[in-house]
């Protein structure tokens, strides 16, 4: 609806409301009037038949009358009255010159008519009406629906005393059909002039409207040429005018909101270019609860194309019954913020949801919704704590191999010259010392091998294929696994293809990434004790190339998965296993940028996941790391 319109039918109700209203009033106080005026002059009518009455019946004790006999009384009070002349005058009267009036009687005390305006109803019993009075005191409408209902007569009486006693009544009927001739005129007239009174005030709001608008065509016009960037009126010009001033603050609001448009427009750009490297999904509202922002990754935990969210509410974008939007509905609607929520996305990946509602000086002005990758958390999570571990471990090693290393040696020292002088002794004794010797060699080497493993490395890296790699990790390991009943099975890309993009090129120490996929083959086998196949696999994953190790061995148990990455930690105490080779293939993989992940189920396998960056998407790194 255009303004104009609004305002035509805004000035037009508020004067057809004032004007009902004041019709209301005087309608219902016209209509309360007549019938006060109704009901007066029917009660004096009665009052006057009354009177007539009492004066048309002589004393009767001055009579022949037997004033004892009841009956005989009422028999010559009847003759009395009907033999009146001027009480029948008086009947006749009484309908002939009032409007309103329908009819007239005196009725004895059995309710048997003795006079009545209508000469044929004498004698006969005269039906019961209704007082006046419950149309007199009956509500605006009540009385508008009783006037102009089907006809109907309402009573008006007042008791009669002959010869000082009671005898029946006088009674005075109103007429509804007279009362609505008498009113329809007024009402007709009334609702004339509320008609007339809404066409004026419409008149009148269209004038006004033209009146009040006419200006605002021209800010109009100023603001089409301020927004097309054309010049406005000269200051002088218009400076006394008041649409030529609101025209000069329009020019310089639209030159403040161009500039404002053209910063805007580069933040977005810049928001944009940002969001779209983001790996958490973001989607930001505005107070409407409508999507302004939306991050790339939101496309993909959402299964929908940007296209389909940008402008839209949440209502329109979680009306389709999933489990986040039931979730994030409510906290819209209650605008409570959302912790940390866990659903199923449409790709089966588990995600956390995070809704933010933004204020400023306590007014909402819009909203943030956060969603990521809740394995990718917490593997980001467990990395950070085994790498935390790792060093600890690493820290705490490297003081006590050095607190070790010497009482050892200078162990192992007096030992041998303790053995040199115990020659010929006792051969017991000789082979206790032997003992003591060995256990101290033993020693030494597990000191050495945490030294070892705690030494910084020097990588010497190199751009090789991974596939390679598995090859040759595989030809290692197959004698090996074949005594355990395991067939090594190697999966590759075809090799042969001219496409370069099967090439798995890594920039790795190819010793150090040969001796961590080593550790992951020799624990497969070592898991499948009734034998089986173990499979070696390599393929490109976007940005990354993924090696996968895959036994079918009895499982890592769920009480083991979080500490196998821990130096030491091991699941094989009697079958010698140290604890040290998956943490040193976790540090190897920490040392080139990679990651190293697994699934297990206990009784079905386990596999482990190797992944590196790939050779071009590798930035440049220092040749030297340390652990």
């Amino acid at each position: 609806m255009s303004r104009k319109f609004i305002i035509v039918l805004a000035i037009t109700t508020l004067f057809t409301a004032l004007v009902i209203g004041f019709s209301w009033i005087y309608l219902s106080q016209l209509l309360r009037q007549r019938l006060l005026w109704a009901d007066e002059t029917a009660s004096q009518l009665t009052n006057q038949l009354e009177y007539a009455a009492s004066k048309a019946v002589p004393d009767l004790t001055s009579t022949r009358v037997d004033t004892e006999n009841p009956k005989a009384m009422r028999t010559a009070i009847t003759n009395y009255l009907q033999t009146d002349t001027n009480l029948n005058d008086m009947l006749e009267s009484v309908v002939g010159n009032s409007r309103i009036i329908y009819d007239a009687a005196i009725i004895d005390p059995n309710g048997v008519a003795i006079l009545d305006t209508n000469p044929a109803l004498d004698g006969k019993p005269v039906p019961e009406r209704a007082p006046l009075g419950v149309l007199r005191d009956a509500g605006f409408r009540r009385q508008l629906r009783m006037l102009y209902a089907p006809g109907a007569v309402y009573d008006v009486s007042i008791g009669l005393e002959l010869d000082g006693q009671a005898f029946g009544s006088v009674h005075v009927g109103v007429s509804t059909v007279f009362l609505r001739n008498e009113l329809t005129p007024k009402l007709q007239q009334a609702a004339f002039f509320s008609v007339l009174a809404i066409f004026c005030s419409l008149v009148l709001a269209a004038v006004v409207s033209n009146v009040a608008l006419g200006p605002l065509k021209a800010i109009s016009r100023n603001l089409d040429s301020a927004s097309a960037g054309d010049l406005l009126p000269a200051e002088e010009s218009s400076s006394d005018d008041e649409v030529g001033l609101v025209s000069l603050k329009i020019a310089h609001l639209g030159r403040q909101i161009r500039d404002t448009n053209e910063i805007f427009s580069a933040l977005k750009d810049n928001v944009e270019q940002v969001m779209s490297k983001l790996q958490d999904g973001l989607m930001l509202f505005t107070r409407d609860s409508r999507v302004v922002l939306v991050s790339a990754s939101a496309e993909k935990f959402l299964g929908r194309p940007r296209r389909e969210i940008l402008g839209h509410t949440a209502d329109e974008i979680f009306s389709d019954g999933s489990v986040l939007g039931a979730v994030v509905l409510p906290a819209f609607q209650k605008q409570r913020p959302l912790a940390l929520y866990e659903f199923d996305a449409v790709d089966g990946r588990r995600v956390q949801v995070s809704l933010d509602f933004i204020q400023e000086k306590g007014t909402p002005i819009g909203a943030l919704l956060t969603m990521r990758d809740a394995e990718s958390v917490r593997r980001i999570e467990d990395e950070i704590e085994i790498s935390r571990r790792l060093s600890a471990s690493g820290r705490l090693t490297r003081g006590v191999a050095h607190e070790v290393k010497n009482p050892i040696n200078a162990i192992v020292l007096h030992l041998q010259l303790l053995q040199n002088k115990l020659q010929q002794d006792d051969p017991d004794t000789r082979r206790h010392m032997d003992i003591i010797g060995n256990e101290i060699h033993r020693l030494d080497r597990v000191v050495q091998i945490l030294v070892d493993f705690t030494r910084p490395r020097d990588l010497r890296l190199e751009d090789v294929d991974l596939g390679k790699i598995l090859e040759s990790v595989s030809t290692l390991a197959a004698p090996d696994a074949a005594r355990h009943g395991v067939r090594v099975a190697l999966e590759l890309p075809n090799h042969e293809l001219p496409d370069e993009d099967e090439a798995l090129m890594v920039r790795v120490d190819s010793d150090l990434i040969k001796q961590a996929t080593m550790n992951l083959v020799l624990n497969g086998v070592q898991a499948m004790t009734e034998g089986g196949t173990l499979t070696l696999k390599a393929r490109r994953d976007g940005e990354t190339i993924l090696a996968e190790v895959m036994d079918q061995g009895c499982g890592i148990p769920p009480e083991a998965q979080e500490k196998i990455f821990e130096l030491y930690y091991t699941t094989r105490d009697d079958k010698g296993g140290s604890g040290i080779g998956l943490a040193q293939t976790y540090q190897i993989m920490q040392w080139h940028y990679g990651s190293v992940e697994f699934d297990s189920i206990v009784g079905a396998g386990t596999t482990f996941r190797l992944r590196l960056p790939a050779a071009a998407a590798k930035p440049d790194r220092r040749e030297e790391m340390t652990a």
